[in-house]
């Protein structure tokens, strides 16, 4: 060795390219050598378009150009997920990346919304978020930094082209000095020790070790899994779909800056507006519906003509035991998989990186507290996560086999408290951890018709003529403010344009 830690990654696609990209960008190239393995021989899933918008701390975390990134990977601004039939049919909700409200009085927005609700004097909860009203008007402008000013009370996220951006992060990366190896891997080595991975033989039969590795291969999970044998914690009992058709489309007139999810018989469709395409797929349970029936019906439901084959993706919902095992950290599918009704899959991509870097030991021996703290971590975040996907599942109209099905299943018990909570008075708990914050929780709820059935009592206080007046003024300044923000398509076009592919 040559005093530096020896970090190998295997695989690239978007979990082992981010992965290496942040190296590049955080580790002192003295103490840290890291070098990527990946076969062009080996595709990747590459379906994942949607982010959230904690991708964006992400690429400010390294110095990335917004306008310079959105052009290479065909991006462009997400505001929400508009939900379409879920709670019933010809329902539709936004979970936008923002709050609802803003102060009106001593306690939380939400609260004096329920008690108003409850008299019949309140207007729907969706009126009064800005990224929602802006995001229904197809329209866009970036926060202005004015805490006071109701059109910065919201996030953003992006719709991208998930190879480019790998794509971009692999030029990034080897510019700054990770070192690429192209080849297949046909035999690992553990150390006869401690079991530890020592090393891995490339088909050209090229031998190369390492200190810690990074699993990034993918749904094979070629080292935690298929090596260091650890095994996936199976909920698909919670989240029965467990196959994808997907498809790209032509680009719409409809270039919303949002994600659609509509609900289907056996699963929902995906809809993500791209700058020269639109993403299209139907994630579905493989026991109600046959592929090629679910093909027919993605392809049945798009608004652009179809420009490939739709393309057949098998997974189960859950997430290895562990991430950390002896000297080896799975990113990305290696390390567990959840379906993309929330966009999910680079945040936990993200969370595994910054928590790696927070973590990194500075010598080979590796102390057993860094890993168990890894896991725990980990485990929340996929924990908190898989609550709020079973919610959207369940709080819906049992009017299909797959719907029937997940209305009437036992849930996790701290989904159930979190149901109950709600229903009793509005309370959404607030944590430290995990990514989902209240107002998330609240959209899903009121949005599939899960409502508080009284507020807080602390909303009491102000008097109905007042709060009603305060109510009709926010949603007013919204909507006004609203009238400020372009036209999203505009503003794409003038903000960052991509080349023609």
């Amino acid at each position: 060795m040559s005093g530096r830690l020896d970090i190998v990654i295997v695989g690239g696609g978007t979990a082992g390219w981010m992965c290496a990209a942040a190296c590049a960008a955080k580790l002192d190239p003295r103490r840290y050598r890291v070098r990527l393995l990946e076969s062009e021989e080996i595709g990747t899933v590459g379906v994942g378009e949607a982010t959230l918008p904690q991708m964006k701390d992400f690429n400010d975390f390294l110095g990335l150009d917004e306008r310079e990134f959105m052009a290479a990977t065909q991006a462009s601004f997400k505001l929400g997920i508009e939900f379409v039939n879920w709670g019933r049919q010809g329902d539709r909700y936004i979970h936008p990346f923002g709050t609802f409200g803003r102060p009106v009085g001593e306690a939380d927005f939400f609260s004096y919304w329920a008690r108003a609700n409850i008299a019949g004097t309140a207007a729907p909860l969706f009126d009064y978020c800005f990224p929602i009203v802006m995001a229904k008007a197809d329209r866009f402008m970036l926060p202005n930094g004015n805490p006071d000013d109701v059109r910065n009370a919201f996030s953003y996220a992006y719709h991208l082209d998930a190879f480019l951006y790998a794509r971009f992060l692999r030029r990034w990366a080897e510019a700054r000095g990770i070192e690429r190896v192209e080849g297949r891997i046909v035999d690992v080595e553990r150390d006869g020790e401690d079991g530890r991975i020592a090393a891995v033989t490339m088909a050209s039969g090229a031998r190369v070790a390492g200190d810690l590795f990074i699993d990034c291969s993918g749904f094979r999970s070629l080292l935690l899994g298929q090596t260091l044998d650890v095994g996936l914690e199976d909920w698909s009992h919670w989240l029965p779909c467990d196959s994808a058709v997907a498809v790209p489309s032509a680009r719409s007139d409809a270039f919303t800056p949002y994600t659609r999810a509509t609900r289907r018989s056996a699963g929902w469709q995906w809809r993500i507006p791209l700058q020269h395409r639109t993403g299209n797929g139907y994630v579905y349970a493989s026991r109600h519906i046959s592929d090629d029936a679910a093909a027919a019906a993605l392809l049945a439901n798009l608004d652009g003509e179809a420009l490939a084959d739709p393309r057949v993706l098998r997974f189960k919902a859950g997430k290895r035991h562990q991430g950390w095992s002896h000297n080896c950290i799975a990113m990305g599918l290696a390390g567990g998989f959840l379906e993309p009704l929330e966009s999910t899959s680079i945040y936990l991509v993200q969370v595994a990186i910054m928590h790696m870097l927070t973590l990194l030991p500075a010598e080979p021996a590796i102390d057993p507290a860094l890993p168990a703290e890894f896991n725990r971590v980990l485990d929340i975040e996929y924990d908190r996560i898989r609550d709020f996907l079973i919610l959207h599942y369940v709080a819906n109209a049992a009017d299909a086999p797959l719907w029937e099905q997940v209305t009437s299943m036992k849930l996790p018990d701290t989904l159930r408290d979190r149901i109950d909570r709600f229903r009793h008075r509005g309370h959404v708990p607030a944590y430290r951890d995990g990514l989902f914050g209240p107002t998330s929780w609240q959209a899903v709820f009121v949005g599939q018709g899960i409502v508080p059935q009284a507020a807080d009592r602390l909303a009491d206080i102000l008097p109905d003529a007042v709060l009603a007046e305060r109510l009709d003024a926010l949603s007013a300044t919204i909507a006004y403010g609203v009238q400020s923000a372009r036209d999203h398509a505009a503003f794409v076009s003038d903000y960052c344009p991509a080349p023609a592919p």
